[in-house]
């Protein structure tokens, strides 16, 4: 995520001064008519015996403790919707393909406000009810057994909502000035528009078909599957078969205008612009230069297919979502560079919490220092500036790198999180810092990490004891002791 140039000030400044039984017809996105069972139809008259439990509502991360569930394992998304721009109303179905981690007699998903018909599991009617802002309880006929693998259905409407947050202002589902609507955020974004696991920790792959009226189109991440119209609609495909988490998943609808090519590997681009957004073209052209420079840092691109999304909007933020990231109308080359090298770090390779943020935004932040170094560049230079800029500032270097408390994450990791990763740098060495990079994302490419384990990487890679370092720059709260400050030859 690249924060807008206006909301940078906001966060220095939070940094110092802080933060009925019977069948129901369903209409499909597809038009089509279903008989569901009610989500009032008595359970059965017995129960089969089984030893189970009630899967957990929440993932396990401290800082959004009701995110996310436990008891099973997302293998796949398959999500199907109809959007009508001139009412805002949404109707959806979700398959959830998953497998059981323990017996179940029942299970959550996260959903936020919409209105849900009806559930089946295993092509059973089953029953559900809602818990809370966003826990969607579901009771299968046949409890699961641990290792079975089950497709849960859910057919629900509405019209989505956004949310807001005290940083980052509005996230979610959100309505665009032309009309339009799209579905971005962080941490929160997917669950605005469709039922998930609502977790980094829990990625799958997703394929999205979104029906909206002739002369709209929707646009997703992973790869363009065409299109069909019939009666006044079009739905579009996409399909992205490599593990994703929810919040970095989209849909856009708009009167979008269309630029296809490749890479020169064969990876498909495809970059759609908003009305309005017609300049951000010439971005959109960069980018097989723009990732063709990031993977000579990085490692080859991790996906197969690529992009951009780029909206007529003025929101306070541009997001990394997987193969096509959102671009504010603000957005310039260097945010095109940032979000992109989240593909590597964030998108390919996921925190586990969002205490690890900086395994995210330090390194995307730091990948524009390292193309503007691509373009002459002095960064040693730059670094002693920054350095001296805010030497005295105490509410700048109190802002933690790592486990810096729920509503902290993004205060530190885009100015702080670059001088710390350019003093990594030097204290290692330019060959290290480059295996450590390279190495870190193969040996967890399409998984989770935690700092902590990319902390005991870079300390196995280049040989070197940097507990001290770390402490003093990432896990700590005031200006590093000069050994950590100046190391290498930045001192000058």
């Amino acid at each position: 995520m690249a924060i807008s140039p206006r909301a940078r000030p906001y966060l220095l400044i939070t940094a110092v001064a802080l933060l009925v039984a019977g069948l129901l017809v369903v209409r499909l996105p597809d038009g089509s008519d279903t008989a569901r069972e009610s989500p009032t139809a008595p359970a059965p008259a017995s129960t089969p015996a089984v030893v189970g439990q009630r899967g957990g509502a929440g993932a396990g991360d401290p800082y959004y403790p009701e995110d996310g569930n436990t008891g099973y394992d997302v293998a796949g998304y398959d999500v199907s919707i109809g959007y009508d721009p001139a009412t805002g109303h949404l109707d959806g179905v979700a398959r959830v393909t998953a497998r059981a981690t323990a017996d179940l007699v029942s299970f959550n998903l996260d959903l936020r406000g919409l209105e849900v018909s009806s559930v089946e599991v295993g092509g059973e009617g089953a029953g559900f009810a809602r818990e809370g802002e966003q826990e969607l309880v579901i009771t299968p006929a046949t409890p699961l057994a641990e290792g079975a693998e089950f497709t849960a259905v859910v057919a629900y409407s509405g019209e989505p909502q956004s949310l807001q947050d005290p940083v980052l202002g509005t996230n979610g589902w959100q309505r665009s000035e032309s009309g339009g609507a799209f579905a971005a955020g962080e941490p929160h974004s997917a669950t605005t528009w469709y039922p998930a696991n609502d977790t980094p920790r829990d990625k799958a792959s997703f394929a999205l078909s979104a029906r909206v009226p002739d002369g709209w189109s929707a646009v997703s991440i992973g790869l363009e599957r065409g299109s069909t119209s019939e009666g006044g609609w079009t739905a579009f495909r996409w399909e992205h078969p490599e593990p994703v988490a929810t919040y970095l998943t989209t849909v856009a609808v708009d009167r979008w205008e269309f630029e296809r090519g490749e890479l020169p590997d064969g990876t498909p681009v495809v970059n759609a612009y908003a009305p309005g957004a017609e300049a951000a073209r010439a971005h959109g052209r960069e980018l097989p230069s723009v990732l063709a420079f990031l993977a000579d840092r990085f490692g080859p691109y991790p996906f197969d297919a690529a992009g951009g999304i780029y909206l007529a909007d003025r929101i306070g933020f541009s997001l990394e979502t997987q193969t096509r990231p959102i671009y504010a109308a603000w957005a310039d080359l260097e945010t095109v560079v940032h979000e992109n090298a989240h593909q590597w770090f964030g998108d390919a390779v996921t925190i586990k919490s969002w205490a690890d943020i900086c395994l995210n935004e330090c390194f995307a932040s730091y990948s524009t220092w390292l193309w503007a170094e691509s373009l002459g560049a002095d960064l040693d230079a730059d670094y002693r500036a920054e350095v001296e800029k805010w030497r005295g500032n105490t509410g700048y270097w109190s802002r933690k790198l790592y486990d810096m408390g729920r509503g902290n994450e993004f205060r530190g990791v885009y100015d702080k999180g670059q001088l710390a990763v350019h003093a990594l740098r030097a204290r290692i060495g330019d060959e290290a810092f480059d295996r450590v990079l390279k190495s870190w994302v193969s040996e967890h490419l399409d998984a989770n990490a935690s700092w902590p384990e990319f902390e005991a990487h870079v300390q196995r890679v280049s040989g070197q004891d940097l507990s001290a370092f770390f402490q003093a720059w990432f896990r700590g709260g005031a200006i590093p002791a000069d050994e950590h400050l100046w190391p290498g030859g930045l001192r000058g």
